[in-house]
């Protein structure tokens, strides 16, 4: 199993720089960050210095869409990035969130979602690509085969991600509702002749060492929060029979969200979620429940554990990782 962090950019940019060289020393092998341009700091300069201060790390949006820049910014972005980093960028897009709707505006569709995806990966990896009815090429690209990673929650949009993505991002650690996930994005993979077990998958989610449980779902409560979102659009596309309990039942009490406190320790957007969903969609109590969830994960065929690191006392965290859980994981 690989490891990462995700970064949500509202600290000091050293701070960042730092964080992320503590996490390659410590045997992190992905360093990832939140696309949220109102929210937060602009990701990409972020991205430019985590390139410079790391040799191994690959990096990338976790996530980006296809929206808030034009796909042949983003391009341009990532394989001016992927020059710089000497080839270690990825890009992780989904259909967007706080970044959409900070703007007034809404997701985009699954559609415009495969659209984009196919411009930015053609462009980034110096090919050209049929855009607004021209052709486009970005002729300083280096060539590249540029991964993608796709965040998805529903049925189509892992059907979509199983056609055309390197891997998912399923941002809950839940190994139950990561096999139901990965169901449909097989029956994609399939679907297109293509290999379910070529495609990487990545479980993001908070973590929290601690003996003191009660404590360390404080910490992280206002993950599932943020996950709700997700889970209400998924309610108001599809028949709540066709999707699981463990994912929906948990937002029948959510009143509402508001996104100026988005990923935040604390916020009152996270009153509704009860302890069993912080437990069953975060990673929290002593480092050997750790372990164990870890090896469950792995279990049902997560490649990558992503972090997201945004609870607080994170260089605290990043030790007790790099010394306690990382080195009975990196080869499972």
């Amino acid at each position: 199993m690989d490891f990462a962090i995700t970064l949500k950019l509202d600290m000091p940019p050293e701070r960042s720089v730092a964080l992320t060289r503590q996490a390659e020393a410590a045997g992190f092998s992905y360093g990832w960050v939140f696309d949220s341009h109102v929210l937060w700091l602009e990701p990409y300069p972020l991205l430019t210095l985590m390139a410079a201060n790391t040799e191994r790390m690959r990096l990338g949006t976790c996530v980006t869409n296809p929206a808030v820049r034009d796909p042949t910014v983003t391009a341009s972005l990532l394989a001016t990035l992927n020059l710089i980093s000497g080839g270690r960028m990825d890009l992780g897009i989904g259909r967007g969130d706080s970044s959409r709707r900070e703007v007034g505006t809404k997701p985009t569709t699954v559609a415009q979602l495969e659209e984009s995806i196919g411009v930015i990966r053609n462009l980034a990896g110096g090919q050209s690509a049929h855009y607004g009815g021209d052709e486009v090429n970005l002729p300083w690209a280096k060539p590249y085969d540029v991964p993608v990673w796709v965040a998805a929650y529903g049925p189509k949009a892992l059907h979509l991600t199983g056609r055309v993505a390197d891997g998912v991002i399923l941002q809950f650690a839940d190994p139950d509702l990561i096999k139901w996930c990965l169901g449909f994005l097989h029956e994609g993979a399939r679907a297109a002749g293509r290999d379910p077990a070529a495609i990487k998958v990545m479980a993001a989610a908070p973590v929290w060492v601690a003996d003191d449980i009660a404590a360390a779902r404080e910490q992280v409560r206002w993950f599932p929060a943020l996950v709700s979102n997700h889970v209400v659009d998924l309610i108001s596309r599809y028949d709540p029979a066709d999707l699981p309990p463990a994912l929906t039942s948990y937002v029948r009490d959510r009143s509402g969200y508001d996104y100026r406190h988005h990923a935040e320790v604390g916020s009152t957007n996270a009153t509704f979620v009860a302890d069993d969903v912080v437990d069953r969609f975060c990673i929290v109590g002593p480092a050997a429940a750790h372990r164990q969830r870890l090896h469950e994960l792995a279990a049902v065929g997560v490649d990558q554990f992503n972090i997201y690191l945004m609870s607080g006392d994170e260089e605290a965290t990043l030790d007790v990782y790099g010394r306690e859980i990382l080195p009975a994981l990196l080869s499972a």
